[in-house]
């Protein structure tokens, strides 16, 4: 069971950096990120039940983690959003607004 589990977050994991190295546009970048974020709490809960079943702090961890990946999606997507009414595009490439 232990093993499935971790291969499971390791797809994820290998799955979200292949799609943010490939992606071009913004909003699936960011959804990427949020892919890994979600294989990196699956790893941790898994080890946390695995090495000690008793404690929570796995869990507890992974709720930070959460909380961190809800707010990096609430400030990514207000810039994409202010991005796009200045630029009227959500492509990485064509981000330079913030270049000297």
């Amino acid at each position: 069971m232990l093993e499935h589990i971790l291969n499971l977050g390791t797809f994820l994991f290998c799955i979200g950096i292949f799609g943010l190295i490939t992606s071009r546009n913004m909003v699936r970048a960011l959804m990427c990120l949020e892919l890994i974020f979600n294989a990196v709490n699956i790893n941790l809960v898994t080890f946390s039940n695995f090495l000690d079943s008793s404690q929570i702090k796995g869990e507890i961890f992974s709720i930070f983690i959460i909380a961190i990946a809800a707010a990096e999606a609430t400030i990514g997507l207000a810039l994409v959003l202010a991005i796009y009414r200045n630029r009227k595009s959500t492509r990485i490439d064509q981000f330079n607004l913030l270049k000297w």
